[in-house]
């Protein structure tokens, strides 16, 4: 097998397709409505990924959160966008007015039912609990079994299925890749649709670290309470996104695979097994990104349409 960059590739899973970020460059692949693989591919020019101090322990978890935010949602707009077309192309695209006001209301949605519900759920056991650690304990299982149900449920639609499948062809991929691994279906469809990297596993963590640090304020007034948790997200990121490096790169180690396993646990309800196409949208991600790294020679296919 031959040997891989040591640069930690990574993805998500959109609409019809698979996003790949590198070290310099991002690149789509969405499946379009007459069966052909979109391709978008794009420099990234942000501070969160020029700068060196972006590259930073504790600086760099910030970049993890702008790729779920910013890059991610953008990616997944696009993919609506091509997705969402008629076999002949035509069809309305988001505007990028359309897509701000998407992305706004998913943050404020994501704030009032992860952040400030579980702050005033926990908050009635106040006068029944004399340990503002316990009390913070409680608001982080809360927030936890909102965060799992949450999942449970949109795993039960079927578009959401579909994206979960893309996740797996994701992960997929780059397990394949990173084990040095030929980029073609039949070797990438036998590794596994878990990776340690996963955002979902990173989300877990995030749960976790956040009873710690919030604990740390003990019990304020209730609006430091409730902004708190929103304006220590950074914070939280940060620590979080180490703890995750840690473990992908000692998850060999069997006390380590234990540590991880509820992260692991928690993918199995964000992936599915992905079939054959999917896994070919997986690979068209990550073969461009990396010619567009210069790591690769582009490989011409008839049923690729650039954007």
């Amino acid at each position: 097998m031959m040997s891989r960059p040591r640069f930690n590739y990574g993805g998500q899973a959109v609409m019809e397709g698979v996003m790949m970020r590198g070290q310099h460059h991002m690149a789509l692949a969405v499946r379009q409505p007459n069966g052909g693989i979109f391709i978008h591919e794009e420099p990234l020019t942000s501070f969160f990924y020029t700068h060196p101090a972006a590259r930073w322990p504790f600086v760099r978890g910030i970049t993890m959160l702008w790729d779920a935010l910013v890059l991610g949602t953008r990616a997944l707009m696009k993919s609506a966008n091509v997705a969402l077309q008629e076999e002949d192309g035509s069809g309305e695209e988001l505007s990028p007015a359309m897509i701000a006001l998407t992305l706004l209301l998913s943050l404020g949605l994501a704030v009032a039912i992860f952040f400030v519900t579980p702050v005033l759920l926990a908050g009635l056991t106040d006068a029944f609990v004399a340990s503002s650690w316990l009390s913070v304990t409680i608001e982080g299982l809360i927030r936890l079994a909102f965060f799992i149900v949450y999942l449970l449920l949109i795993g039960l639609l079927p578009d959401i299925r579909r994206v979960f499948a893309y996740h797996g062809a994701e992960h997929k991929t780059i397990n394949a890749y990173e084990d040095g691994a030929p980029l073609d279906v039949d070797s990438v469809s036998r590794y596994s649709t878990a990776h340690p990297r996963c955002g979902t596993g990173f989300l877990l963590v995030v749960l976790v670290v956040s009873i710690f640090v919030f604990g740390f304020l003990g019990r304020p007034d209730w609006l430091w309470r409730i902004s708190s948790r929103v304006l220590l997200i950074p914070v939280v990121a940060a620590v979080s996104y180490e703890i995750v490096r840690l473990g992908a790169a000692h998850c060999r180690n069997r006390v380590v695979r234990l540590l991880m396993a509820p992260a692991l646990w928690l993918q199995s309800l964000t992936t599915r097994e992905p079939d054959r196409a999917q896994i070919e949208v997986g690979i068209t991600a990550l073969q461009h990104l990396l010619v567009a790294e210069g790591l690769a020679e582009p490989e011409p296919a008839a049923s690729h349409q650039p954007s």
